[in-house]
């Protein structure tokens, strides 16, 4: 098969969300093809679908759409994954570094909080009644998100504000966190 055929093969399994066939399909055309750019890209793109659906499509659709603008398409799409993984590897050890603090920490993990607020409807109250006595360990960024946003609409803004503000210095390049300040 030419590598013009195997291309549009690779990226229909890419766009199928099969990210094992395509990265086989992408790999054989390396093999006669080394410095293809978009067999290298599709590569990268299906070997982080394999791990983050969502953020391999938007790049595949963001490369697709500047490959024939900029020369550089590319160095662009690896400089945005790069900066996805810093911001991972961050992420990673932030929670890491709070798993730790929970042990040492008398806390309530923010699943059982929730449970909580569940079993009485009541977020304000619930938060309230435990502000004082105790701490709520988040471990993801999803529940830190989550939790932010809970505490501005249940009238908690400059404690939520707080949040962000130090989540937004940690990682100032998460679009994630920085579109929370929307709420404000």
């Amino acid at each position: 098969m030419n590598s013009e055929r195997l291309l549009k093969l690779a990226e229909s399994q890419f766009l199928k969300k099969e990210y094992k066939s395509a990265l086989q399909s992408y790999g054989e055309i390396l093999k006669d093809n080394p410095k293809m750019d978009e067999a290298k890209m599709g590569v990268y793109l299906s070997d982080l679908g394999l791990d983050s659906d969502d953020e391999a499509q938007a790049l595949f659709d963001y490369y697709h759409t500047i490959k024939d603008s900029s020369d550089d398409a590319a160095q662009i799409i690896n400089e945005i994954i790069k900066s996805l993984d810093e911001t991972k590897y961050s992420i990673s050890q932030l929670i890491s570094r709070q798993i730790d603090m929970q042990e040492e920490i008398d806390g309530i993990t923010y699943g059982d909080f929730m449970s909580l607020v569940k079993d009485s409807g009541d977020f304000k109250k619930v938060f309230e009644n435990i502000m004082f006595s105790t701490k709520v360990v988040i471990t993801s960024k999803e529940d830190l998100i989550d939790f932010i946003t809970k505490l501005n609409e249940n009238g908690f803004k400059d404690m939520a504000l707080a949040y962000l503000d130090d989540m937004s210095n940690i990682f100032p390049k998460d679009q994630d966190i920085l579109e929370l300040y929307k709420l404000f």
